[in-house]
């Protein structure tokens, strides 16, 4: 410790013992080794409570739209489902229905389908079984075929896989779309990252020149919250 701080044994342990006794240090019985204490964990948990997603994202997602150059929105967890709550358009003209308030359907956009695979179960299940018949929730057009239970997890079980999900022409047709999850300290989604831009001068390749910046820019996003995979 003493070595890693710069200094002489000796005046290192008086600091040690400082800490140790208001609980920012403690030593471990059996190795002996020295840990975080109560107080210093107490203390990080307090900071990660107090962290903002919107706000850590916002000067991330500027990042990532001069690089990529496609209308980017934030989406979080509303009341009626997932909902925009930040739009940064595009520098070429795209028409998208698509405003901060839009909330989006969970089976029929790559926003929703984010929020679909990695809500618990439970909770996904609540916000997809609402949503049918609310007219605040944007659907495919013309309404699609209502898909069994094994297909939806089929579906959700792939976007895991791949770590985003994404929409082509759905639901506005023309349009396509890569959304990602960002996660919190304790594992939970709290925001999803959306892309789009019109079919054919939108990368929607699981690996391509959108996916892979904008997988990267929500991975920043994470651990600035204090996710660790």
């Amino acid at each position: 410790l003493a070595a890693g701080a710069g200094m002489t044994s000796a005046k290192a342990h008086p600091y040690l013992v400082s800490f140790i006794r208001v609980g920012l240090v403690q030593q471990d019985s059996i190795t002996g080794q020295y840990e975080l204490g109560p107080f210093a964990l107490q203390m990080g948990l307090v900071s990660l409570q107090r962290l903002d997603p919107v706000r850590i994202a916002m000067p991330e997602i500027a990042k990532l739209q001069s690089e990529i150059g496609h209308t980017l929105g934030i989406a979080v967890l509303g009341s009626h489902g997932p909902t925009m709550i930040h739009m940064t358009e595009a520098s070429y003209p795209v028409h998208v229905n698509m405003r901060k308030g839009t909330v989006m359907s969970m089976l029929h956009t790559a926003t929703g389908l984010v929020f679909a695979a990695w809500l618990p179960p439970k909770v996904s299940e609540h916000y997809i079984a609402r949503e049918e018949g609310d007219t605040a929730v944007i659907a495919s057009v013309p309404p699609p075929r209502k898909a069994s239970r094994a297909n939806i997890e089929a579906q959700l079980a792939d976007i895991r896989v791949h770590g985003m999900a994404r929409a082509l022409g759905n639901p506005l047709p023309g349009v396509d779309a890569l959304s990602v999850p960002v996660f919190d300290n304790t594992g939970n989604i709290v925001l999803a990252l959306t892309s789009l831009g019109p079919t054919g001068l939108f990368d929607v390749s699981w690996d391509g020149a959108i996916a892979r910046p904008l997988l990267a820019c929500a991975h920043e996003i994470s651990r600035k919250l204090g996710y660790r995979a």
